[in-house]
């Protein structure tokens, strides 16, 4: 009974700084004051001081992390909505999504290796560039471990959303399927809501990219895991 009750004190309080700090962060445009990065920031640091575990906490929140499959689906709505400019690009739109997969796959496994990183952090590193839902699939089929699936996912989806229009700026990139692509495919749901920001178009193809490129990783993971592993 009293684990029930943390785990319902444990939601209401989960719920109740995410909405204070979205309207904090209307206020204050700050990168830090970002929900993904401030609330769960917050919640570690209460967990730490009142000395709850992880596995209370998870008791009546672990369902949040349910929703997030629901809400990677959404996004189909405005690419639904919006088929025209896929079928006008449907190559490229391709091409690059299976480039993309490929770079953020080799890449993040490269590094870990050139650092002798832990086997299991290489395999939870390999997904890092597609959203949660996609990624946590695509990671047990290769062996990773869902908790740094999920920090990784967050610090890759944070940080190119941040540094985002400074790669465009530096590199000349002006097109809005360019810019919704390119922070689709590296930056999935958090690069996707920037997109958006940015324009229509730029998040319709975000969008689309983020969820092709899930998809892809998702399909080839057991392939992936085999050839490097």
């Amino acid at each position: 009974m009293i684990d029930l009750i943390l785990g319902i004190v444990c939601l209401f309080v989960t719920l109740v700084l995410y909405f204070a700090n979205k309207n904090l962060y209307r206020h204050y445009h700050h990168l830090l004051l970002m929900p993904l990065i401030f609330t769960p920031a917050v919640l570690v640091a209460l967990l730490a001081v009142t000395h709850v575990s992880y596995q209370h906490y998870l008791v009546e929140t672990h369902w949040l992390l349910w929703l997030l499959g629901p809400a990677t689906i959404a996004f189909a709505v405005p690419v639904y909505e919006n088929l025209s400019i896929i079928r006008q690009h449907w190559l490229s739109l391709g091409a690059g999504v299976i480039t993309a997969t490929l770079v953020a796959v080799i890449s993040s496994v490269w590094l870990a290796r050139l650092l002798a990183l832990p086997e299991v952090i290489q395999r939870s590193l390999a997904v890092r560039s597609i959203t949660t839902p996609f990624a946590l699939e695509a990671a047990r089929q290769m062996g990773g471990q869902p908790d740094l699936v999920a920090l990784f996912v967050v610090i890759t989806g944070v940080f190119g959303m941040a540094i985002g229009d400074i790669v465009f700026l530096r590199l000349s990139v002006t097109g809005k399927m360019a810019k919704g692509a390119g922070l689709g495919a590296s930056s999935h749901g958090a690069g996707t809501a920037r997109a958006y920001e940015m324009g229509r178009e730029e998040g319709v193809v975000s969008s689309l990219v983020m969820m092709l490129a899930g998809v892809v990783t998702v399909l080839v993971a057991p392939l992936i895991g085999h050839l490097m592993w």
